[in-house]
Formats: structure tokens, C-alpha cells, sequence
């Protein structure tokens, strides 16, 4: 998926495993619940509702300017804040939870609306088209259309609830979301030179590491033994 994206998301594995560390479960529970709840009702189709993770990685990183985008690779590196499950009940509070994304619109707006905002319409876009209702099969072309209503349990993070509820009465179009921009120039010149530093520093350690090993290939006593019979055959 690209450096920077790769990168991004190595980060967001560490903050992950801090907040597993911190409180014994991992993030997520509330999908992996949702997947065995389904599989025990008959007919019922699980459908995997959010966009794809590469796109909103990419349109995220895509976002941020450099200076943005080391201030939260500084801040993911050394995340260290405690984490209670008294902290989680409390995220659970609407109030508390719309004053938490406000502080991160503020330092982040960019990161904000392609994480967030985004995905709220997205989300709210799968959940309308799975609500729709469900024609019943018919006998012949004569017989008039029925349809039943489409039962539907959307399991989403709680952060997006706002969002969705937002969006729900709206006209939406998920093509623009869905679509990659093309990198910055700066951005271009930023992953040259990560590259070119990386691959010089490989070239440079080989260079190291070769030379060293020459060097005590050539002090050994059979190798010294092998010189000195050299420089005696060449005079004659």
C-alpha cells in the first residue's frame, strides 16, 4: 500500500497493542460479537460495511500536509497515556464523546473528515442500501411486485453514530470518497528521498560489512601463507 501508508499503519497496530495492553482486550470485540451473533440466525448475510481500509489510509495521508503527518507519526510513536475501562464507559456518554472528536477536529481537521466524516457517509450509504425492501420472488411477469421489509443490525463504532443519523435523510454519492487523489509533489520528492536514504545506507552497510570480512579473510595465516607464494611465483 506505500511507505507512508504501510508506515501508517504499523503505528496504528502499536496504538492497538497499547490499548489491549492497557485494558485486556482488544479493540474491535464489538465486530467479532456481531459475526458469531449473525452466523447463529438462519439466512442472515453478514456484509463487511466499511470502506476498504488501503482507500481511507491513502485519502488520509493524502490529506495531511508533512509537517501534519510527523506531528501524529510523534504522537502514535510514544502514546503512553493510561487507558481504564472506567475511560471506555465514559466515551460511551454522547456529551463526553462529541467533546473528544471536537478536540481532535481541532488539531487534525483534515484527518478528521477523511477518517471520520467520511466514512460516516459511506457507512450511512451501506446501511440504506441493506434497509431497502426485499421483492418477494413471483410466479409469473403478470403477478403484481410485493416486498417484505429487510431486517438490519448495523454494528458500528460509537463514533460514527452522530454522523450517520446526520446523513440519513440526505442524497448520497460515494464515488468522489472512493477515489484515490493522485500524490503531492512534495510528497513525491519526500518518498525519493526516504528511498534513496534507505538504499544508501543498505549500500553503504553491505560496503562495511564486505570490506571487514575481506580484511579478516586476508589476516588469516592461510591467507597470508596464499599472499606471500603469490608474490614469490610473480618475479619469476
Amino acid at each position: 500500500n506505500g511507505v507512508m501508508s504501510g508506515l501508517m499503519q504499523m503505528l496504528l497496530l502499536k496504538v492497538s497493542a497499547h490499548i489491549t495492553e492497557q485494558l485486556g482486550m482488544a479493540p474491535g470485540g464489538e465486530f467479532r460479537e456481531a459475526f458469531k451473533e449473525a452466523s447463529k440466525v438462519p439466512f442472515c448475510k453478514f456484509h463487511l460495511g466499511d470502506r476498504p481500509i488501503p482507500v481511507t489510509f491513502k485519502r488520509a495521508i493524502a490529506a495531511l500536509s508533512f509537517w501534519q503527518k510527523v506531528k501524529l507519526a510523534w504522537g502514535l510513536c510514544f502514546l503512553s497515556d493510561p487507558i481504564s475501562k472506567d475511560d471506555v464507559e465514559k466515551c460511551k456518554q454522547k456529551d463526553l464523546l462529541e467533546q473528544m472528536m471536537a478536540e481532535m477536529i481541532g488539531e487534525f481537521p483534515d484527518l478528521h473528515r477523511t477518517i471520520v466524516s467520511e466514512r460516516d457517509v459511506y457507512l450511512t450509504y451501506m446501511l440504506k442500501q441493506a434497509a431497502k425492501q426485499i421483492e418477494l420472488p413471483r410466479a409469473s411477469e403478470a403477478e403484481p411486485r410485493q416486498y417484505i421489509p429487510s431486517v438490519v443490525v448495523g454494528v458500528v463504532g460509537m463514533g460514527h453514530v452522530p454522523g450517520i443519523e446526520k446523513n440519513w435523510n440526505s442524497d448520497l454519492n460515494i464515488q468522489e470518497i472512493m477515489s484515490v487523489p493522485p500524490p503531492s509533489a512534495s510528497s513525491k520528492i519526500f518518498r525519493f528521498v526516504v528511498k534513496a536514504t534507505v538504499f544508501g545506507l543498505m549500500g553503504y552497510g553491505c560496503y562495511r560489512i564486505a570490506q571487514r570480512t575481506v580484511r579478516f579473510i586476508l589476516s588469516t595465516p592461510a591467507a597470508q601463507s596464499y599472499l606471500q607464494r603469490l608474490t614469490e611465483v610473480r618475479p619469476q
